[in-house]
């Protein structure tokens, strides 16, 4: 039994069409109502006629990523309350039109973060890179935050200002406008001004008060997916390390391990990013999948090139510094398990996770990260490496 093989879609306006999706090789999509205002219960209607455009073209729409978490449930201020309400009733609606795979974040105020989205790479295509210099520019001298000197070492202020004295005008505005307007599937997009606004909601937010936060809301809806069959899957932080101030919490092993014991109902489950937690050295991916494979309800495949600074981009998918064959060998000895115990989640979800710019599409606007032929060269290479080790041993 093979991954499930999905793609990512977000939706009408994407210019990656569902007809590209289907010629590719996938058979399912990921999607979400990105229309739908963040905290807003997304009403059966909606769900139902997203569903049917997707069906249309012989597709299926298997995972919702994601339905977005609003702020005031993050620092629990506010209609909190409310919205926690919203969100148990979007859960109730999805599971009535049949979607039973949910992913989402717990990141504060920013969803992914990178600092260059067309960072040229060794063969001419363009990929997503951070680079810890840029971040701190902005951080301190162009958003000002009160405090971020702290957050950096001499060395690295030092590096920051070199870094943004060499920018151009236009270089400084598409440096934020790529951190604080919103990628693709960010819940929201804010001015600087705004921005600076919602940093400060996290003022008094430590690491373990976001994650005491994040069991509260999962205490209150963890019930819901069980009594609705559906399986909660959390998206690792992106990148897994504090960034602006702002704390992490899902960024490691242990933080994995603290969120199932605190709510250990099997509907609790992890979005296996490997790209996302490989940025991190300490992350042992074989390691962490063996230990949580279990409660492995969708994978996003991808690999990242990190050096010793705490830079990375986004590589090839079976390049970079992710174990990929031995993810997806361990992927394949799960989903053995799985059909044996008749589960009827034997088949994982996957999505060929983000993609270079090549080839035609460096002539199109496309979203960063999700142009159509990077993620086909990625499904190709990784349904193929699948393939071969299911064959190599007997599965």
């Amino acid at each position: 039994m093979s991954m499930l093989y999905a793609w990512r879609w977000f939706g009408p306006e994407d210019p990656v069409t569902l007809d590209d999706i289907k010629q590719a090789g996938a058979t399912a999509v990921v999607s979400a109502l990105h229309h739908v205002p963040n905290g807003e219960v997304w009403t059966k209607k909606e769900i139902s006629t997203r569903k049917e455009m997707i069906r249309s073209k012989g597709l299926d729409w298997k995972v919702v990523e994601s339905v977005p978490i609003h702020e005031n449930i993050k620092t629990r201020t506010g209609n909190f309350i409310s919205h926690i309400s919203n969100y148990k009733k979007t859960l109730e609606n999805l599971a009535e039109n049949g979607i039973s795979i949910v992913c989402y974040n717990f990141m504060p105020v920013l969803d992914w973060t990178r600092t260059s989205l067309d960072y040229v790479t060794q063969d001419g295509s363009r990929a997503l890179r951070f680079d810890r210099d840029a971040l701190a520019a902005f951080d301190m001298f162009i958003l000002m935050r009160e405090g971020a000197e702290e957050s950096y070492s001499k060395e690295e202020r030092e590096n920051a200002r070199n870094y943004l004295n060499e920018l151009t005008g236009i270089e400084r505005q598409k440096l934020i406008d790529t951190i604080i307007a919103g990628l693709p599937g960010s819940e929201e997009g804010y001015s600087l001004e705004q921005f600076r606004n919602a940093l400060l909601a996290y003022d008094r937010i430590d690491q373990e008060t976001l994650r005491q936060n994040l069991i509260s809301f999962l205490e209150e809806i963890i019930p819901v997916a069980t009594r609705n069959r559906q399986l909660m899957c959390i998206h690792p932080d992106d990148p897994p390390f504090p960034i602006l101030g702002l704390p992490r919490v899902v960024s490691t092993e242990e933080d994995y391990a603290r969120i199932f014991k605190s709510v250990p109902d099997l509907s609790n489950g992890i979005t296996f990013c490997t790209g996302s937690l490989g940025v991190r050295q300490d992350n042992n991916l074989v390691k962490m999948f063996k230990r949580f494979a279990n409660r492995v309800h969708f994978l996003h495949l991808r690999s990242t090139k990190r050096d010793d600074y705490g830079n990375f981009f986004e590589a090839n998918h079976l390049e970079g510094d992710v174990d990929m064959v031995g993810i997806v060998k361990e992927i394949i000895v799960e989903q053995s398990r799985r059909r044996e115990e008749g589960r009827n989640d034997a088949s994982i979800p996957m999505r060929p996770d983000h993609g270079h710019q090549m080839l035609d599409d460096l002539k199109k606007v496309t979203n960063p990260g999700y142009s159509g032929i990077g993620r086909l060269r990625g499904l190709a290479e990784l349904r193929g490496l699948e393939l071969g080790i299911s064959k190599s041993i007997g599965l």
